[in-house]
């Protein structure tokens, strides 16, 4: 049930971010670091954020953290993508590469996550964070058990 007590019937979870992406009511996290859901597929998904000096750290550049969280949303929704009803996921590993410097001078990021394994009990994922422009800025891994939702 839905917080108005509304029943909803069981969605794969392809389905579920297709109707997400229709209405886009981000997670407050996402809200909070100005991203979204921009695009979904069979085993992909995309994100775009917009960087601004209110996520920098104290060497006035965006904090590491920032980066993880689009990488960690990426991979974990298209490991969404290949789930059936009744099914839930999370992240048991996350691996980040940072290889380039991030300000408010990148207007845009894009980060897109691509299952990499899709396997009964655990998935893996791969993410790549880049400008506008194909620029990466940061790239990594995860790995995710899935389990039957209560």
């Amino acid at each position: 049930m839905d917080a108005e007590g509304q029943k909803h019937k069981p969605q794969s979870g392809l389905d579920y971010l297709r109707e997400l992406l229709k209405d886009w009511h981000g997670s407050a996290m996402a809200e909070t670091m100005n991203f979204r859901l921009i695009a979904v597929d069979d085993g992909s998904a995309t994100f775009e954020a917009f960087p601004s000096p209110k996520y920098y750290n104290p060497q006035m550049r965006l904090h590491g953290g920032y980066a993880a969280s689009l990488i960690d949303s990426a991979t974990g929704c298209a490991v969404q993508t290949k789930l059936p009803a009744g099914i839930g996921y999370g992240t048991i590993e996350l691996k980040v590469n940072y290889v380039g410097k991030i300000d408010a001078a990148v207007k845009r990021l894009l980060c897109t996550g691509t299952v990499i394994h899709a396997g009964r009990t655990m998935l893996t994922a791969d993410a790549r964070l880049t400008d506008e422009h194909g620029k990466l800025y940061a790239h990594g891994s995860g790995t995710f058990l899935v389990y039957p939702k209560k």
